[in-house]
């Protein structure tokens, strides 16, 4: 006889249904929980910094590196080509103004020189000719004058004594009226000897001045070839320290090409370069300073070169009041050049937390300080230890300001301690 058989309750298929169901749920609820609310971050808070954001004095500066000049420097350039022959003195000797530093040859400048001297002699010996010349034609002309003069002094003689006669009626008129003629003729003869005679006057002392013109000239472009057979002896131009000398026996130079420089030793000068960002912020006046053997000591912007290389720019500067013991050209110095006066402010640690940020939020730790959660802030001028904060904290608040690169878009730090 069959026997019914009782179903389980708690089969096989049952319990794998329950199962599922069940895993289902908690999985819902998991992703629930993990994807509402905030996402938080377990972090070792021995492994980040933590910094207190403080009331304090605030300067804007920003530092700059700057390289010792000489005060002035004067170029040495070749004023005429040439091969040098001859140098007179090494590169680093200290110079007097005048001192000759080496000697260039140029056979054809020379030549140019004797080949004007001749042009010069030739024509003072042209001029000495021509004014003979005209020496000799003066004289003749007085000569002729003279003679005028005599024969016109006879011819008046004659006429006046005729005349008398005449009206004594001792000589004829025919004798009379001869006597007249002669006598009107050398009155013309003498003016006309005398007009001619100042004509040879004029005309030789324009002669003479063009002639002298003329030496002057060429006596002048005597004496400009003369300095430029000169220029082949470079010399010093000031008192200084003979720097950077390119030039060796036997090299040929051109014409302007950069032989060296001259650098005046009254004084120095820092050259530094500086970030196009700040290019509108630099004038002339501002202030920077540095250490130099265990002493501080001031420097004052006095020109803005505002030619932009490579995204910077230059200024010099000069040293305010003295200048340090033993500095030396070519030195670089670490300058903190100040932007703006000293003020109360509200200061931030600077921290690597600004390349993910912006400055625009920060970990704000909690009062507990057992997690850090996130919270807008506005910071305003910065150097090269402190950020302005201008809204979002306030003095005591304890932020993140170690770099948050591993962050992600976590909105709250669980310290662990």
């Amino acid at each position: 006889m069959d026997r019914v058989i009782a179903k389980k309750f708690w089969n096989k298929k049952r319990i794998l249904t329950i199962a599922g169901i069940t895993g289902v749920v908690l999985l819902a609820w998991a992703s629930y929980y993990y994807t509402s609310g905030k996402s938080r971050l377990n972090v070792d808070a021995e492994r980040i910094t933590i910094s207190e954001v403080k009331n304090g004095s605030f300067q804007e500066f920003i530092p700059v590196n700057g390289i010792v000049l000489p005060i002035t420097t004067i170029y040495l350039d070749a004023l005429e080509g040439g091969r040098v022959e001859e140098k007179y003195v090494e590169d680093g000797a200290v110079m007097k103004k005048g001192e000759p530093i080496l000697r260039l040859s140029n056979t054809d400048l020379e030549l140019s020189l004797v080949n004007q001297e001749t042009s010069v002699y030739n024509l003072l010996t042209q001029m000495q000719i021509s004014q003979n010349a005209a020496r000799q034609n003066t004289i003749g002309k007085l000569n002729q004058g003279t003679d005028v003069e005599s024969q016109f002094k006879e011819a008046e003689r004659i006429y006046k004594l005729n005349k008398k006669l005449y009206d004594q009626k001792a000589i004829g008129l025919q004798e009379y009226k001869q006597s007249e003629n002669n006598y009107n003729y050398q009155l013309e003869k003498k003016r006309l000897a005398n007009q001619i005679l100042k004509q040879d006057s004029i005309s030789v002392m324009q002669e003479l001045d063009q002639a002298k013109q003329s030496y002057g000239r060429t006596q002048n472009a005597l004496q400009v070839m003369r300095k430029k057979v000169g220029d082949l002896i470079v010399r010093s131009p000031v008192d200084g320290q003979l720097t950077s000398l390119d030039a060796e026996i036997g090299q040929s130079k051109n014409k302007g090409e950069r032989l060296g420089q001259i650098d005046v030793l009254s004084g120095f000068k820092v050259r530094v370069d500086i970030d196009e960002h700040y290019i509108s912020r630099i004038y002339t006046g501002l202030i920077g300073d540095f250490d130099f053997a265990n002493k501080n000591y001031k420097l004052v912007i006095k020109k803005v070169f505002t030619q932009v290389t490579n995204g910077r720019f230059q200024v010099d500067m000069e040293f305010v009041n003295e200048v340090p013991q033993g500095i030396r050209r070519g030195q670089t110095l670490q300058i903190h050049l100040t932007l703006s006066d000293e003020t109360k402010a509200l200061l931030l640690a600077k921290g690597g937390f600004y390349q993910q940020t912006g400055g625009n939020w920060i970990f704000k730790v909690s009062e507990s300080g057992n997690t850090a959660y996130k919270v807008d802030i506005q910071l305003n001028r910065q150097n090269p230890d402190y950020y302005e904060v201008t809204s979002g904290l306030k003095a005591g608040d304890k932020v993140v300001t170690s770099s948050y690169e591993n962050y992600g878009n976590m909105q709250e730090l669980v310290l662990k301690k």
